[in-house]
């Protein structure tokens, strides 16, 4: 039974939401931060609020949270966003190319994320949940959303279908090419979400899980009604396009391409001139040295639970630790993570820019990422890459 509940959203005044709605805060270079903030409606602003200080601020410091809230504040007052004066639900739908996809944007449960269930599938980092628990309490707010996904469930998915099926508040085509939509639920609707959200036995973390780490912080020391819960879209499983994270690797830990291969070859079996993208769950495409090999593991190296069966595991268990010496993937500066919706000729152009080997793998799927969570386990880091992303700025709210 989850309990989700409507909220007093903080969002873009509607002919204005195309110029407000960020990219990930995490997944923008300086660079493109910069070029971003030229507008002073961007959200951006918010999320990067480094932008607005001297070259070489800490974003992760004092100044640059003062600043957001500053920054936020700001857009409040002007008009720029605007917030509910009652609670609602909303819609929220992007799509990209021939797919489509539309979330129910709710208030999630904090008692349920530290009760398990919502359900988390990775490790979080002490230092990004400190950095995004200061974020929210200094702002006083929470600016973005945790990426959730349910089982289908018929009654909620038809409510979901007939709104998003009459014109959206706004919409807007951002510079990736995707269209993002809008509705907010009429307030007649809300009781018919929430009793549908509790049919749900669970909500597991596709995304977010240093936001949603951060959201229980701040409730542990609040202990209020506003810091109870957190903001979340909620997608049904079945509409979801994950993506590959791919590996790149910058040298081969002492090894020739002789003895790497060698050494791979007693874990794997190695057939040249494969595809650069596995056809299949269970084999791993290599680059080295200039083509493509298929690497697949050799019986006794597949794994027998949930964790150990993922591809990514295989590698990491077989390959990048033993072979490569990446026993800590999440923090060694020698390994790259890839995401796949930037294709594999990323990965040719990173050994040939002077990178060791590469590594395409197929992508994890929704049921293993649910069978990992429902096993009390976690994946390794870098095991989902989801498309389209979620934009910032197109919900918050004051907690």
């Amino acid at each position: 039974m989850a309990d989700v509940r409507p909220f007093r959203a903080i969002r873009p005044r509607d002919d204005l939401a195309a110029r407000v709605i960020a990219p990930p805060y995490d997944v923008l270079t300086d660079a493109e931060c910069m070029e971003l903030g030229r507008d002073p409606l961007h959200f951006v602003h918010v999320t990067r609020s480094e932008i607005d200080l001297p070259a070489g601020t800490d974003p992760h410091s004092p100044l640059a949270w003062n600043q957001a809230r500053l920054n936020l504040d700001r857009m409040l007052a002007s008009g720029v966003l605007v917030e509910d004066e009652d609670a609602k639900f909303h819609l929220y739908g992007q799509e990209m190319g021939d797919h489509v996809q539309v979330c129910l944007l709710g208030a999630a449960s904090v008692a349920e994320y530290d009760d398990g269930r919502i359900v988390k599938h990775e490790f979080t980092r002490p230092d990004k949940e400190d950095d995004r628990a200061r974020h929210m309490e200094v702002l006083d707010a929470q600016v973005g959303l945790v990426f959730l996904a349910y089982r289908p469930q018929d009654r909620l998915d038809s409510i979901i279908r007939d709104l998003s099926s009459s014109p959206p508040r706004w919409q807007a085509q951002t510079e990736d090419g995707v269209i993002h939509r809008f509705w907010s639920v009429p307030s007649g609707l809300s009781s018919a979400v929430e009793s549908s959200c509790r049919e749900l036995d669970k909500l597991y973390i596709c995304d977010g899980h240093h936001r949603s780490a951060a959201a229980s912080r701040v409730h542990a020391r609040r202990q209020t009604e506003a810091s109870s819960t957190f903001l979340a879209g909620l997608f049904p499983a079945d509409q979801l396009v994950v993506m590959a994270y791919n590996r790149v690797v910058d040298d081969l830990n002492g090894h020739d391409a002789s003895t790497f291969l060698a050494a791979v070859g007693r874990a794997f079996e190695v057939t040249p001139d494969g595809p650069a993208a596995p056809v299949v769950r269970g084999q791993i495409s290599m680059f080295l040295a200039g083509r493509w090999s298929t690497l697949t593991p050799r019986p006794g190296f597949r794994g027998s639970d949930a964790v150990s069966r993922l591809d990514v595991s295989i590698l990491q268990d077989h390959l990048l630790g033993p072979i490569l010496g990446i026993d800590d993937p999440r923090r060694s500066t020698r390994i790259h993570f890839v995401g796949g919706i930037r294709g594999t000729d990323a990965l040719v152009a990173a050994v040939e820019a002077g990178a060791a080997v590469a590594f395409s793998l197929a992508p994890t799927g929704l049921d293993q990422l649910f069978d990992v969570a429902d096993s009390g386990e976690v994946m390794p880091p870098k095991s989902t890459w989801f498309e389209p992303k979620l934009r910032e700025g197109v919900v918050s709210r004051r907690i």
